[in-house]
């Protein structure tokens, strides 16, 4: 991606005003230089990109987002990009892939690793869950390895290399990235079976037809920001961390209290924690600590992780409490029926309204008749000043010890209703392998 003479030229009359951004108006410094099309077609076209994508009217128009309309965008992504290119980079080297590749996060999730965008795809390279396992990516409560930089970056590479072997075209694999590969051969085939991505492009679905013009526009703006007059205030570095693998639980608040280590930057090295706690069943997990001061950290690590794990049932107190958690929580499922509204499927289950929403992911307060809904009850969320419900938690098992399901009844109610009896039990006592359960069925409860 050499640059012309042309092109450092165009660049120094901008350049010689880098540095003296205190003495200028913002206008003025944050000038945008008028470039024909001419120009930075000639610019797009000196890069000679291993992953050709042909500069167009598409492509054209990008490039004005990211270096006119949205300049702050790019001079954000310049400011990130330190930290996060030499573990793409490290990657992309590995699998043997094109290294313009690690321009691919910043369409993706904005150089964010904790990224979550509206269908749930996580992390700088925003993974749906069953992709993340499938490639390894660990998912649970207390951990999402696609926050991970260095996890997600080499899970990534190793599936997008999959998909080029699929599609042997690189536009393609990207479209299939962005869309999945059932929408990408859906369009080859309405175009007649072509393999060229601008052949099967009005058959893909919207977001894809802008996927990758945007590539190919941010991929120019970043490397040509100094002539379109882009530079970042500041430049973010990466911590340069030591790895301590741990099989223990560890509560990161006490850890940093115990350590001197800035619990803020335990969490800027170790995006994939996502509650503040290791559990105690995650095998050699690697938790990273800034280089200096692992010497410190070395010399009293047994006190540090006893103490980290000492505070296992203050961290489980605040932690049932915390919005939209789960821990601890029996899943069900819960089928909208007419009439139901949030509230009063929260108050049914004795849960927070602003739970239920956190769990489905629901922004306003509209449901639908047949929706299925996930909730998960605990003890936590109980509330035993509840006449009622107390009264029907203290009921005896019957002689029968058989229960009819009513229409809208749940494992969870069930229990509920017997003193002693779990959500476990009933599932145990019928061989029950999940949760579901229909009305008139006769369930042991004893």
């Amino acid at each position: 991606m050499k640059k012309s003479l042309a092109v450092i030229l165009l660049a120094i009359s901008i350049i010689s005003l880098h540095g003296q951004e205190d003495k200028l108006p913002v206008e003025i410094y944050d000038y945008a230089p008028d470039i024909s099309r001419e120009m930075e077609e000639k610019l797009y076209n000196e890069l000679n990109l291993e992953i050709d994508i042909a500069y167009n009217d598409r492509v054209h128009a990008f490039i004005n987002y990211f270096t006119v309309r949205e300049r702050g965008y790019t001079r954000e992504m310049l400011r990130r990009k330190e930290i996060y290119f030499p573990i793409f980079e490290k990657y992309l080297a590995k699998y043997e892939l094109p290294q313009e590749l690690k321009y691919l996060p910043i369409i993706e999730a904005g150089l964010n690793p904790k990224a979550v965008s509206g269908p749930q795809a996580v992390g700088l390279w925003q993974f749906m869950s069953p992709t993340a396992r499938q490639y390894g990516l660990h998912i649970d409560w207390y951990v999402d390895e696609r926050m991970d930089p260095e996890k997600a970056t080499e899970a990534a590479c190793r599936y997008i290399k999959w998909l080029y072997g699929m599609f042997d075209d690189w536009k393609l694999t990207l479209a299939a990235y962005n869309s999945g590969i059932g929408n990408v051969w859906r369009a080859q085939r309405r175009a007649g079976k072509k393999d060229d991505f601008w052949a099967v492009y009005n058959y893909l679905p919207r977001e894809t037809r802008s996927y990758v013009p945007q590539f190919a526009a941010i991929l120019y703006a970043m490397e040509y920001a100094d002539v379109h007059n882009i530079y970042p205030t500041e430049e973010l570095l990466p911590i340069d961390y030591d790895i301590v693998k741990t099989n223990q639980f560890v509560y990161l608040k006490t850890f940093a209290e115990e350590s001197g280590i800035n619990e803020e930057t335990l969490t800027q090295l170790n995006p994939g924690i996502k509650k503040g706690a290791i559990p105690a069943n995650f095998k050699d997990f690697e938790l990273r600590i800034p280089r200096h001061q692992a010497e410190e950290f070395y010399s009293r690590q047994d006190d540090i992780m006893a103490k980290a794990e000492a505070d296992k049932v203050e961290f489980e107190k605040i932690a049932k409490n915390m919005p939209g958690s789960t821990f601890g929580k029996e899943r069900v499922i819960y089928r909208v029926r007419s009439g139901d509204v949030l509230g009063t499927i929260a108050r049914k289950h004795n849960v927070r309204v602003a739970d239920l929403k956190a769990w489905n992911n629901i922004r306003g307060s509209l449901i639908r008749v047949g929706q299925k809904l996930e909730i998960f009850t605990g003890p936590d969320f109980y509330d035993s000043s509840s006449a009622k419900s107390q009264q029907v938690r203290n009921q005896p098992i019957p002689d029968s010890k058989l229960h009819e399901v009513k229409p809208g009844d749940t494992l969870w109610d069930i229990s509920r209703m017997y003193k002693g009896l779990s959500i476990e039990r009933i599932k145990e006592l019928n061989n029950l392998k999940g949760n579901s359960i229909k009305p008139g069925m006769k369930l042991r409860v004893g």
